[in-house]
């Protein structure tokens, strides 16, 4: 009897340690996997930002003057460009990095640089502006606030 009890005992135990030595030989997917193109992606875009307290672009910039012309020809409203003064307006050249594990619907960080002569985009908002690779794919629609870096100091004295 005592043998008997032995030997289930031993079984059992061999059992054991044979199925935690077989749990521990698992691989993991991410061990077997590689991808080849991890690697970002450069974005750029034109678009107009709008609300910019007198400090946007002036008469010389043209292409300013016309972007704001088709935009509102696109949302049906006729206009002269000879009639408009944009420097509430200012045109500018968006960028990006999309990193190559952004999901869907994620937020990213864009930078806002002028193309005319404004003088500030403080206080603006970015118009929806798709955002392109080189090679044309759109990726990200950016719009929306601007968020000046920095501090803007200015004193009154007399």
């Amino acid at each position: 009897m005592r043998k008997a009890i032995a030997i289930i005992l031993s079984l059992i135990m061999l059992l054991l340690i044979s199925a935690h030595a077989i749990a521990e030989t698992e691989i993991r997917i991410k061990e077997m996997v590689s991808f080849e193109k991890w690697q970002e992606v450069e974005l750029f875009g034109y678009g107009l930002i709008v609300g910019l307290n007198g400090t946007g672009d002036k008469g010389g910039a043209t292409f300013t003057v016309q972007s704001v012309s088709n935009m509102l020809q696109n949302m049906g409203i006729a206009v002269d460009p000879d009639n408009l003064r944009i420097k509430n307006v200012a045109a500018v050249m968006v960028t990006a990095i999309l990193c190559p594990f952004t999901r869907e619907g994620s937020h990213i960080d864009v930078i806002v640089s002028s193309l005319g002569d404004s003088t500030s985009l403080e206080g603006g908002t970015l118009l929806p502006t798709p955002l392109q690779e080189m090679g044309g794919t759109l990726y990200v629609l950016a719009q929306g606030p601007v968020s000046i870096g920095g501090f803007n100091v200015s004193a009154g004295g007399g």
